[in-house]
């Protein structure tokens, strides 16, 4: 299955989320606000110390993140790109278009920001072989490395997750083989974060 198959069903799992939820938590497919602030919290790493710095949110869906930046302070341009035309539709329609907000359809972005995130892209392989969603994970990592001129970060759902509670339709990553992939291709500065109480893990990549 192509990179291209992959991101076409992905992107219809989500407009299906949307029309479903509506632009929520779960139309994102996440349990619910409190989880997603926790989430959202641990991108601030990377952008504590520049509150000016421009953001890139790959997958943004309907901008939870903008709003959750400009209620912590940070008040640099807000980039959010997504492969879903609903899911940009309905950030625009939340958050409105500006000078400090631009919202884009695409998995690719045209041009990098200071710094690039990506929040639950990872998670929802369907039934994608894992070996093919493996080599999808890495491709999306580059293209957020790719993104970030001063660093990237995003989260994946974590094989130390209790096995009982595992769904077959998502994929669970290892966080060590993770770290060790960032470190050996991205650089020494990789911080691994997985103390926030949810079954996932984040990982922030700071470039030299």
């Amino acid at each position: 299955m192509s990179g291209e198959d992959i991101l076409r069903r992905v992107g219809r799992y989500y407009a299906q989320r949307l029309a479903e939820n509506g632009p929520g938590p779960r139309g994102v497919d996440w349990n619910g606000e409190d989880s997603q602030r926790l989430r959202h919290a641990q991108f601030l790493r990377l952008l504590a110390d520049d509150p000016q710095a421009s953001v890139l949110d790959l997958g943004c869906g309907y901008g939870d993140f903008l709003g959750f930046l400009r209620s912590e302070g940070h008040r640099g341009a807000f980039h959010g790109w997504d492969i879903a035309p609903e899911m940009i539709a309905a950030a625009r329609g939340i958050h409105g278009d500006g000078e400090d907000r631009f919202w884009h359809v695409g998995a690719v972005p045209g041009a990098p920001a200071d710094y690039a995130i990506a929040s639950g892209v990872l998670n929802v392989k369907g039934d994608v072989p894992d070996t093919e969603w493996d080599a999808y994970v890495e491709g999306v990592i580059d293209v957020l490395a790719q993104s970030g001129r001063r660093g990237f970060g995003f989260n994946v759902l974590s094989l130390s997750s209790d096995p009982g509670k595992r769904r077959p339709n998502l994929h669970y990553a290892d966080p060590a083989r993770l770290l060790r992939h960032c470190l050996d291709r991205y650089g020494r500065h990789v911080a691994l974060l997985q103390d926030y109480g949810l079954w996932e893990f984040t990982l922030l990549v700071r470039r030299d």
